[in-house]
C-alpha cells in the first residue's frame, strides 16, 4: 500500500494545472533564497577563503586530497552560505558558521569519499555546528527589522518585489523543520535520502516535511 504523501504526490504530477503552480513556487523559492552571496572583499570569510585555497592548492599538488576537491569545495560557499542563512537568520553568525564548516572540512578532508556528495557532507558539518553552537548559547535568533531578508535575497526588480516579500513572509511562517527541509530538496536539489543524511532521519520524514512546507507555503501564498 502506497503512503497517502506518495499517492498525493503522483496525483499532483498527473495534474498540469497543479504542476504549474508548483513549477512557479520553486522559481519564486529560487528567486527568494538567491544562491549567489557575495563575499565581501576584506571580511574573515574571504580571508579565511584565501588561507584555505592556498592550503588546498598545496595539498592538491602533493596528491593529499581528491582532484578537483579544492574547486568543488570553493563552489559550495554561495550554497553553504545560503543554508547557514536559513539556519540563523543573521549574516554574521552564517559567515562563522561557513568558517568553521571550511576549517573541519580541511581538517577532516581525509574523511571524504571521492564519489560521494561533497555538498552534503559540507551540509552536515555545517548543520552540526550549528546546533552545537546554539547548545551552547541557549538562544533564539529574531528577525523582526527584517535583517534575515536583506542578508539572503538579492534586490528584487520593481515588478517582483511584492511577490518576493510576500514568500519571503511564507517561508518565515514555515516551522524550522520543514523551512530546512524544502531548502535542502526544493531549492539545493537535494535527494530525499541525502538530505536526510545531513538532517538525521529517515527519508521518509523529509519526504514529509517538504510536502507539508509546499501545501503551507501554496495555501499561504493563495495558490492552493
Amino acid at each position: 500500500m502506497q503512503p497517502a504523501d506518495e499517492k498525493r504526490d503522483l496525483a499532483d504530477a498527473s495534474d498540469p494545472v497543479i504542476s504549474y503552480v508548483h513549477a512557479q513556487l520553486g522559481h519564486r523559492l529560487r528567486q527568494y533564497y538567491s544562491e549567489v552571496v557575495t563575499v565581501d572583499v576584506g571580511s574573515r570569510l574571504a580571508a579565511v577563503l584565501d588561507r584555505l585555497s592556498a592550503a588546498l592548492n598545496a595539498a592538491e599538488a602533493c596528491g593529499q586530497v581528491p582532484d578537483a576537491f579544492k574547486d568543488d569545495l570553493i563552489a559550495l560557499v554561495p550554497r553553504l552560505r545560503r543554508y547557514a542563512l536559513s539556519l540563523t537568520f543573521d549574516g554574521a553568525e552564517a559567515d562563522d558558521l561557513v568558517q568553521f564548516t571550511l576549517l573541519k572540512a580541511w581538517e577532516h578532508r581525509e574523511r571524504y569519499e571521492p564519489g560521494t556528495r561533497l555538498v552534503a557532507w559540507l551540509f552536515t558539518i555545517l548543520r552540526n555546528g550549528f546546533i552545537n553552537g546554539r547548545r551552547k548559547r541557549r538562544l533564539e535568533i529574531a528577525d523582526p527589522d527584517g535583517l534575515h531578508a536583506a542578508t539572503v535575497s538579492e534586490p528584487a526588480a520593481q515588478d517582483h518585489a511584492l511577490g518576493l516579500k510576500e514568500v519571503q513572509a511564507a517561508i518565515d511562517r514555515l516551522e524550522p523543520a520543514y523551512r530546512e527541509a524544502l531548502l535542502l530538496v526544493a531549492i539545493d536539489g537535494l535527494p530525499y535520502e541525502a538530505a536526510a543524511a545531513v538532517i538525521g532521519c529517515p527519508a521518509g520524514t523529509v519526504k514529509s516535511r517538504v510536502s507539508r512546507a509546499r501545501d503551507r507555503l501554496l495555501r499561504d501564498l493563495g495558490e492552493a
